[in-house]
């Protein structure tokens, strides 16, 4: 964006009143069409940024609310917590609506007032700046016209001057000679006196037409100030206009007077609401001492039960449930049953009573270690809400996650099924925590070759072959 002041004709001075010095005022009309183009384009540009900061916030909010929701953090703080997402979201919306505002509105109205102000001509530039060029011209044309006569007869006089002093030298230089020429001495002496004569006739046409300029002055001002003023009004409109614009752009970018201050007034009630002892009060009576236990009895001996069940073998699922056989409630605990229970309860006829110690192992059970629940190291992997069961045991022969097994299929999974293979790009970095995880690079391509899991686990196999588990939100279906 540039604009070139050296547009004007050569004159005396910088006076708006020398022929030609009105096309400064003439250009302002074109430059006044050009910044309409210009603030048209520093709207849109405040506009894409808008969108962007909008765009920006908005994936932020989705992406931390999906990292809380899978989280470890409960309760009243994370609701606290979430409210920043929350936040983001609605300003995020604000801003959609200032861009939508600048778009829509402002930028529309300049562009439709440009439009209704410069009309373009057939061949080239604009009705307006013609008509005031024309509007110049015509007043200056009568004096510039007397003024050129100035100019001619100034030139005239001056050479009149000129010439009569130098006949007046050469008659002086002449007369100091001797042998000085009478007939010659005439001839330079009535030079002398014709060159006077002339610089009489060119002083008096000199003045004459002087004053015929000066006569003609008052009315070319006049003239000219006619002009002026037009340019000067047309000016003034879009000078209001631009004014009015940018009041108006001011209360569309302006959110501190209402919008801002609701959305963090409510921001700060949600934060404020949070309650620590209401959140410990929770975690205690969900997964810590206040939770009920179904405290081990005296059970006696049946003969319908075929086999003793082991406290540490696993329960079987089955399309009715899984019945529990060798548990039984006392006092207040049978009228609390376990919020986060993982199991499907259903109570038999008939009491089935052990002598046996329901801590004792099979003797035919061969222990296996556990894998020990690990912490990972991204917020993202966390589980909400783990389903710990009732029981417990060594024997991992159908745990899903023990790679030294053949058969990986999970005995506790009704609807377990192997997907068909899609492949997948990593968002982030991820390091395996245990043996069967896979690890990863952002960018690498691998293979799902089993769906998401209730945990947030997929499985799938990297471009070696490894085959191993990993965070079903690190990774995006490949297009």
């Amino acid at each position: 964006m540039s604009y070139d002041d050296s547009v004007m004709i050569e004159a005396p001075s910088d006076s708006f009143w020398e022929v030609g010095n009105y096309k400064r005022s003439v250009k302002r009309i074109d430059d006044g069409h050009r910044l309409c183009n210009d603030l048209m384009n520093c709207l849109h540009e405040r506009a894409r940024i808008e969108k962007g900061y909008a765009q920006q916030l908005t994936e932020w909010a989705k992406r931390w609310k999906q990292l809380l929701e899978k989280g470890p953090q409960y309760g009243t703080l994370e609701k606290a917590w979430v409210s920043l997402m929350t936040e983001a979201e609605k300003v995020s919306e604000l801003h959609l609506e200032v861009k939508s505002a600048l778009m829509n509105e402002d930028f529309e109205k300049i562009k439709n007032w440009q439009k209704e102000a410069y009309h373009k001509q057939m061949m080239a530039g604009f009705k307006e700046t013609k008509e005031t060029d024309d509007g110049f011209r015509k007043a200056q044309k009568p004096w510039a016209k007397k003024l050129k006569e100035v100019e001619t007869a100034k030139k005239a006089y001056h050479a009149a001057c000129k010439e009569e002093k130098l006949a007046i030298s050469r008659e002086s230089n002449n007369r100091s000679e001797s042998n000085t020429n009478p007939e010659q001495m005439k001839k330079l002496q009535d030079k002398v006196e014709k060159s006077k004569q002339d610089v009489q006739k060119t002083k008096e046409k000199y003045e004459k037409s002087l004053e015929e300029l000066n006569k003609c002055t008052p009315q070319y001002m006049e003239n000219m100030e006619q002009v002026f003023e037009q340019c000067q009004q047309f000016e003034k409109k879009r000078l209001d206009f631009f004014q009015e614009v940018l009041l108006e752009v001011k209360q569309h970018l302006d959110l501190s007077a209402t919008s801002y201050r609701a959305i963090y007034q409510e921001l700060e009630r949600a934060i404020k609401s949070a309650d620590p002892e209401e959140d410990l009060k929770w975690f205690r009576c969900t997964h810590g001492p206040g939770m009920p236990m179904n405290w081990p009895q005296f059970e006696e001996w049946s003969a319908d039960l075929n086999r003793t069940l082991s406290r540490r073998e696993k329960p079987k699922k089955t399309g009715d449930g899984v019945i529990l056989t060798s548990v039984s409630q006392t006092g207040d605990q049978a009228s609390q049953p376990s919020k986060y229970s993982s199991l499907s309860v259903r109570s038999t006829t008939n009491s089935i009573r052990s002598s046996c110690n329901p801590f004792e192992e099979d003797e035919n059970e061969k222990p296996v270690d556990e894998k020990e629940n690990t912490i990972p190291k991204n917020v993202s992997t966390y589980e909400k809400n783990p389903n710990y069961t009732t029981e417990w045991s060594d024997d991992e022969s159908n745990n899903p996650f023990n790679c030294n097994e053949t058969n990986g299929d999970n005995p506790f999974d009704e609807n377990h099924s192997a997907g068909s293979e899609v492949r997948v790009r990593a968002l982030y970095d991820y390091e395996g925590q245990e043996h069967d995880e896979l690890s990863f690079k952002a960018g690498d391509e691998l293979t799902k070759v089993e769906d998401e899991d209730e945990q947030g686990w997929c499985k799938g196999r990297l471009e070696s072959g490894q085959v191993g588990l990993y965070p079903a939100n690190y990774v995006e279906v490949i297009q």
